[in-house]
C-alpha cells in the first residue's frame, strides 16, 4: 500500500531546492572529472554531494517517521510504516 506522503506535498519547494542543489554539486562533479580536476577536489565535490543527498534523505525520512508512524492513530498501520523504514535503513546501511 502507496501512502500518499503530505510533508513532500507540503515541504516540496524545500525539497526540491536541495535536489537542484544536489543536481549541480554532481554537474560540478562531472565537470571535475572530465577536465581531469585534481583528485582532491574531486573527493571534495563526492563528499559534498552525498553530504547533500544524506541531509534530504534525512529530511524526507523524519517527516515519514512523525507522519506515518508517530502519529498514525491505526496502531497496525503504524507497525507497518515502522517496519517499512527498518527495512529502508538497513537498505540505507549498505
Amino acid at each position: 500500500m502507496i501512502l500518499a506522503m503530505a510533508h513532500t506535498t507540503r515541504n516540496k519547494k524545500a525539497l526540491l531546492t536541495r535536489i537542484r542543489r544536489i543536481a549541480g554539486q554532481v554537474a560540478g562533479l562531472e565537470k571535475a572529472l572530465a577536465e581531469d580536476a585534481d583528485c582532491g577536489e574531486v573527493l571534495v565535490q563526492m563528499a559534498a554531494a552525498k553530504g547533500a543527498m544524506h541531509a534530504l534523505m534525512m529530511e524526507v525520512l523524519v517527516g515519514h517517521l512523525d507522519e506515518h508512524v508517530v502519529t498514525e492513530a491505526d496502531e497496525g498501520l503504524r507497525r507497518q510504516e515502522a517496519q517499512t523504514l527498518v527495512a529502508l535503513l538497513k537498505g540505507f546501511a549498505r
